[in-house]
């Protein structure tokens, strides 16, 4: 199961609005499994991916999958018709599909079939990695990444407005995976005109998010961007931050990586909108109170009103320290 949520993992970015799901074929001799992922939207799912790199291997073998096998007609046909045609003998599944559509009629087609089924190997791992798959189809809304990058004075620009580069490389490659992995990126207006970001995922081709230059997630826009900035053509929206998730969660964006300014991350943070949050930290002091803070806007009057997480890793970078964190209950 673990190389199935590996090769998960490497098709993270392409598949939505569809899950990115890895699976794996064992034959029944145990030797010669072979793997295979979720294809962008009209492609393959992961299952059948894995059936067709096994062949004729299949027959009387084990798939392991990642997430429940459809048992539904969508831009493909259901994989439990080609699990089943495809003599499988034994289906070992990590988490159930809370899609409507499918929500156990997978698992039960395959046990109808007279397949054995085991559900619930390494759950807590792929709950993890599809937790804003699962988010996007409980909710209609995208799973929410707040990106921070600051001094550990929790500064994020000097007074004069500078601000390149706070972190060192190893951080920023990082965030462009951070970006690799979303579905849509999102700044505001006033960032657009400081800054004029280009917004794309810029990785080497050796590193295992490159998706080319063609594959980049959708620019999003909280108000006007110049007809001339370096994000442009992008998605300009306005109103309700809440609405706006669910325009974006109705156009089949799963996840959204929140960049800022100040002004917006103080947005999304004060109405609780925020899933996770990823500061990077730079070993470096501003010193003082008139560099530009992580949020622009007022924050909790009294300490019983203030906003505690948990800490879900803590990761050096050459320096800098990536922290991701949660609600306590996210």
């Amino acid at each position: 199961m673990r190389r199935a949520v590996d090769a998960a993992e490497r098709a993270r970015g392409r598949t939505s609005p569809n899950p990115w799901v890895g699976a794996v074929v064992v034959p029944s001799s145990g030797k010669g499994a072979v793997e295979g992922a979720t294809a962008p939207p009209g492609g393959p799912h992961a299952e059948i991916a894995a059936l067709t790199a096994a062949a004729e291997g299949a027959r009387g073998g084990t798939l392991y999958v990642t997430l429940e096998p459809c048992a539904h007609q969508g831009r493909t046909p259901a994989c439990t018709g080609a699990i089943i045609e495809a003599g499988i003998r034994r289906v070992v599944v990590a988490v159930e599909d809370p899609d409507p559509l499918v929500s156990g009629r997978g698992l039960a087609a395959l046990r109808s079939a007279g397949l054995k089924v085991d559900l619930g190997v390494a759950s807590e791992l792929v709950d993890e990695q599809l937790v804003a798959y699962f988010k996007h189809r409980r909710t209609g809304r995208p799973w929410v990444v707040l990106k921070l990058a600051a001094t550990l004075d929790g500064r994020i620009a000097a007074p004069d407005g500078t601000s390149q580069w706070i972190t060192g490389e190893a951080a920023r490659h990082d965030a462009h995976r951070l970006r690799a992995r979303a579905d849509a990126v999102m700044v505001g207006a006033g960032t657009v005109r400081a800054d004029d970001p280009a917004l794309t995922v810029r990785l080497p081709p050796d590193d295992p998010f490159f998706r080319g230059p063609d594959a980049q997630p959708l620019r999003v826009v909280l108000g006007r961007a110049p007809a001339g900035a370096a994000l442009q053509p992008a998605l300009e929206l306005a109103g309700d931050l809440a609405d706006i998730l669910d325009d974006l969660g109705s156009r089949g964006i799963v996840q959204v990586l929140v960049e800022g300014g100040a002004g917006v991350a103080h947005a999304f943070h004060r109405a609780r909108l925020v899933d996770r949050y990823v500061l990077y930290l730079a070993p470096a002091l501003f010193g003082g109170d008139d560099a530009r803070p992580l949020f622009a806007g007022s924050g909790a009057s009294t300490l019983g009103q203030l906003w505690r997480g948990r800490v879900r890793s803590v990761t050096n970078l050459e320096g800098d320290l990536r922290v991701e964190l949660s609600a306590v209950d996210g």
